[in-house]
């Protein structure tokens, strides 16, 4: 039976995505996955990285707009 290309699921938030990342990342690094599964989270990853990069331009898009067109330095005063 093909195995369906369809879209892995999206984190219900950005954090969840980062952390479902950096678990995915350290358990690759470990070196203790077997091949199929290093693929699958590989593939897992990248469209978590997509996810995330994606939601952080929504961020700094909606900080543009609402500093006037113009992404300011973040100052800590």
């Amino acid at each position: 039976m093909p195995r369906s290309s369809a879209p892995a699921t999206e984190a219900a938030t950005y954090e969840q995505a980062l952390s479902e990342l950096e678990s995915l990342v350290q358990a690759m690094e470990a070196g203790k996955m077997p091949l199929d599964q290093l693929l699958a989270s590989y593939k897992r990853g990248a469209d978590l990285l997509q996810q995330c990069r994606g939601r952080l331009q929504v961020v700094e898009d909606q900080v543009k707009l609402l500093d006037d067109g113009q992404l300011k330095p973040w100052s800590d005063a």
